[in-house]
């Protein structure tokens, strides 16, 4: 199976900085949270608040928008930065793993695409964690809970935080735009 980050590697961007965006666009008053959510990335930069935290304060708009509507027609008007390439190499068999949210990727990576989603888990209700953010080793952690005896064949990034993913894979490509190249370290 091949496994795929998705921010900056298969799609071109940051969804959750696009999906707020988007949101702010089409629900300016909910610029007054603003002060709420660089209170959260402050207490995060001084080690006050856990990543988890931090983005609990982030996704704080949620529970003022009508989710499900709002992400269907954020992928309605940006499936297109879905990269060529994938799209192009794309298997059913594969998994695309994220620190996003799952409610925000699922219509994206189950729907559009029609592969399989392992992503941080927000309740997008009361915009708190179920588990950790699925990130770095917890991507791991959670690829080897969902997927216990199964091998990464390639694995994709774009970020040297998910080294550990690609030292499991067979083989790992760092992803940069739509340049693919070996993993630097890869054969450890």
């Amino acid at each position: 199976m091949n496994v795929y980050d998705f921010d900056k590697t298969i799609y071109n961007g940051d969804s959750s900085v696009d999906f707020y965006l988007f949101v702010l666009c089409r629900m300016p008053y909910l610029v007054v949270l603003l002060p709420f959510q660089i209170w959260g990335m402050m207490l995060y930069l001084f080690g006050i608040y856990s990543k988890e935290k931090m983005k609990e304060a982030f996704f704080v708009f949620v529970r003022y928008i009508p989710v499900s509507k709002m992400t269907s027609f954020f992928w309605k008007r940006n499936s297109k930065k879905i990269k060529n390439w994938y799209l192009q190499q794309k298997q059913d068999s594969d998994v695309v793993i994220s620190a996003s949210p799952e409610f925000l990727l699922d219509p994206i990576v189950c729907g559009y695409l029609g592969v399989k989603l392992i992503a941080s888990k927000i309740d997008p209700v009361n915009v708190k964690y179920i588990g950790k953010n699925c990130y770095g080793e917890e991507k791991v952690l959670q690829f080897n809970k969902i997927y216990p005896r199964e091998s990464i064949d390639s694995f994709y990034s774009d970020n040297k935080s998910d080294a550990s993913l690609a030292h499991i894979a067979k083989n790992a490509f760092l992803v940069r735009g739509n340049i693919i190249k070996k993993w630097g370290y890869h054969g450890i």
